[in-house]
């Protein structure tokens, strides 16, 4: 299952959506005065984001 939803291009959709929610999910953290905890969710963003570093692939 995993082997095909990679061979679609889902599993990279997916995880380039649950990149993005992270991403401002950090930044609205940071905004509303959670400093670590936005940047830690920022950090994991970027981790799990088929774009850039990918712990996935």
């Amino acid at each position: 299952m995993l082997l095909l939803l990679a061979a679609s291009g889902a599993l990279t959709t997916i995880l380039w959506v649950i990149a993005v929610i992270l991403v401002i999910w950090g930044i609205v953290t940071i905004l509303r005065g959670g400093l670590v905890m936005g940047i830690v969710l920022i950090i994991i963003g970027l981790l799990v984001g088929p774009g850039g570093v990918s712990i996935f692939t």
